[in-house]
């Protein structure tokens, strides 16, 4: 099994798959679960893990990001609100499995979101989402390619 980390915001949950060099990984988001198939790390060893989450989650804003060292999952709650106890369903203690203390912030602590908040509002906005699922279909700024000002 990878070692995953996770984090969480109200609306949010954060996982990080660390396998470095992936290349070309299986994944697959659904309402409870996130399932990853991928070779990496130095021994180029295939590793896989499915994650079944506490309480669901929107498959439609999944946002990933393939990284040199890492997998990044950003997953959106489908209901916002109290923080899960825990990432999975299965309460039972998972040695590979650690809380992401860089990217997580207390349920009391809203008002100090201040930077890092951006930066995780940065950090959705550079993750691609699933196979471009969502908000893919209109282009912005190429509606009017049409009447280009200054060409007649």
């Amino acid at each position: 099994l990878p070692s995953v980390m996770w984090a969480q915001r109200p609306h949010l949950v954060f996982v990080t798959i660390n396998v470095s060099d992936c290349d070309k990984p299986e994944i697959k988001v659904e309402k409870d679960s996130l399932y990853f198939k991928g070779t990496g790390g130095p021994e180029k060893k295939l590793y896989e893990v499915k994650l079944k989450f506490y309480s669901e989650i929107k498959e439609d804003t999944v946002k990933y990001a393939v990284r040199p060292r890492c997998i990044e999952f950003a997953l959106e709650k489908v209901t916002e609100g109290p923080y899960w106890p825990r990432l999975l369903e299965d309460g039972t203690k998972q040695h590979w499995l650690k809380v992401d203390f860089s990217k997580w912030k207390d349920e009391d602590d809203s008002e100090a979101e201040g930077e890092s908040g951006g930066d995780l509002e940065e950090m959705m906005r550079n993750m691609g989402g699933l196979g471009g699922m969502g908000g893919m279909g209109g282009m912005p700024g190429m509606g009017g390619m049409g009447g280009m000002p200054g060409m007649g």
